[in-house]
């Protein structure tokens, strides 16, 4: 009896043991992080795609590149348009250059017949008359300029669209050149060299591995113990009988509660109401997306001391 007594006390011990170390924890939930899709921006074949999951990409490194011959060859035919628009222009300095002859020899006569009326050769009227051509010849100047200027305005209006349209394939040739967004790691590679793809299409996801969040679920009357830019302690299974602990910061609480997900185990069962919480933790290479972590908010007196 003395020794089931004793078996009994010791299982006793070690049942209340293993539940005040799974107390130890406030807060469950896994790791995630934000994962950036990149997809096509043109229409074509992938002539250069070098990326591999699990690479690291600065940003802004090219990546790929989509078959641009086509937006090439329309860009081509456009400037060739531009060209023959051009070439539709009149040039209209040979006939001012007709009038403004004309001109000079009427200057000449008009001086003439000055020098005649002044000796009472001829007549004023026949001054007159040559000072009326010439203003008529000044008047045939002005129209002929402004008719061609308003002409060649007309022709070569129709080369704004044809301009606008070069743009739009500049940048259409553009976007064909793959860059990558952000700094990050390769999580998944969803496209191959050769292959025919689409504007939207995805080619790969990309994150920043460097911090991860973890997303983790406190009960009501836990609230009043977090708030934004607290440091909690994060622990994270280290192997089969210990954890590894880390120093975490939150970034973010939900405003409205939630039914406990599943997937989650709370303090307490009864509770079935949570408020979701982030948790930003710097990763030192241990961390993984989709890793199981616990959440220690406050730390026991009895802890601290024995630290």
């Amino acid at each position: 009896m003395k020794a089931s007594s004793i078996f009994l006390f010791s299982a006793a011990l070690t049942l209340t043991a293993c539940q005040t170390t799974s107390d130890t924890s406030d807060a469950y939930g896994n790791f995630e992080v934000q994962e950036v899709i990149v997809s096509a921006e043109g229409n074509g074949q992938l002539l250069h795609f070098d990326v591999e999951e699990g690479q690291e990409l600065p940003a802004g490194q090219q990546i790929g590149l989509i078959d641009t011959t086509q937006l090439h060859l329309r860009r081509q035919q456009l400037r060739a348009s531009i060209q023959a628009v051009t070439g539709k222009t009149q040039e209209v300095q040979p006939q001012i250059n007709v009038l403004l002859e004309q001109k000079q020899n009427l200057k000449r006569e008009e001086k003439r017949l000055q020098a005649l009326v002044a000796d009472n050769a001829a007549t004023p009227k026949q001054l007159d008359d040559i000072q009326g051509q010439i203003e008529v010849v000044d008047k045939q100047i002005a129209a002929t300029l402004s008719q061609n200027k308003n002409l060649n305005q007309g022709i070569l209006a129709e080369i704004a669209p044809l301009q606008a349209q070069i743009d739009v394939v500049n940048d259409q040739i553009r976007r064909c050149y793959i860059h990558n967004p952000i700094t990050g790691t390769v999580l998944l590679k969803l496209a191959e060299p050769h292959e025919m793809t689409a504007m939207g299409k995805p080619l790969y996801t990309i994150a920043r591995m460097d911090e991860l969040e973890l997303r983790a679920y406190i009960s009501g009357e836990q609230l009043p113990q977090i708030q934004i830019g607290k440091q909690v302690e994060v622990l994270i299974d280290k192997d089969k009988e210990s954890n590894k602990s880390l120093t975490g910061t939150v970034s973010w609480i939900s405003d409205k509660a939630e039914f406990t997900p599943k997937t989650i185990q709370t303090k307490e069962e009864r509770v079935n109401l949570v408020y979701a919480f982030k948790v930003r933790v710097k990763n030192d290479g241990s961390l993984k997306i989709g890793m199981p972590g616990e959440v220690v908010l406050e730390k026991n007196e009895e802890e601290t001391a024995a630290k």
